[in-house]
């Protein structure tokens, strides 16, 4: 009897432990967007290796720049005049912060890649990763390459 009781307990408590869906709010000049696991997916995906203390990795994501385009941002030749002093703060759910210009996103000023990745080596990211990270191509420490990212917001310099 008390076995019974002790597998309905723990079949009641299963979802408390599942793994956190993907989503991540956007903070743009049109507002918030919320972006869900589907919607990351529907939209270009880059791949990105790094190598992470001795690891090396392949990760692929969608790029930050599609992220902010959609939540409104100036890309290209719009991202120009006072869009220039703009940055972008990703943040995590631990409060671990990083700051991007928003040039050094835009593909018109910069060549690589950084991303919003949802895979490592092609596995969806560990509870300890993701579900979301932000990934930078080609930095020499991995101090920007954010863990279980839950905001990114665009920010315009006083």
């Amino acid at each position: 009897m008390k076995l019974r009781s002790a597998l309905a307990l723990l079949l009641l408590c299963t979802p408390l432990f599942a793994a956190a869906p993907a989503r991540v709010v956007v903070r743009g000049p049109s507002g918030a967007k919320t972006f869900t696991a589907a919607e990351l997916a529907a939209l270009p995906q880059t791949t990105v290796t790094i190598d992470e203390h001795g690891k090396r990795g392949t990760f692929r994501g969608t790029e930050l720049a599609h992220l902010l385009t959609a939540a409104g941002a100036p890309s290209g030749e719009k991202l120009r005049g006072k869009a220039i002093a703009s940055y972008v703060l990703v943040e995590a759910a631990d409060g671990y912060r990083a700051v991007f210009a928003a040039t050094e996103l835009d593909r018109g000023f910069s060549d690589r890649p950084v991303i919003l990745a949802t895979t490592r080596d092609g596995k969806p990211l560990d509870e300890k990763e993701g579900p979301l990270r932000v990934v930078v191509s080609g930095e020499k420490r991995p101090a920007r390459c954010v863990r279980q990212v839950t905001r990114i917001s665009l920010v315009t310099a006083p």
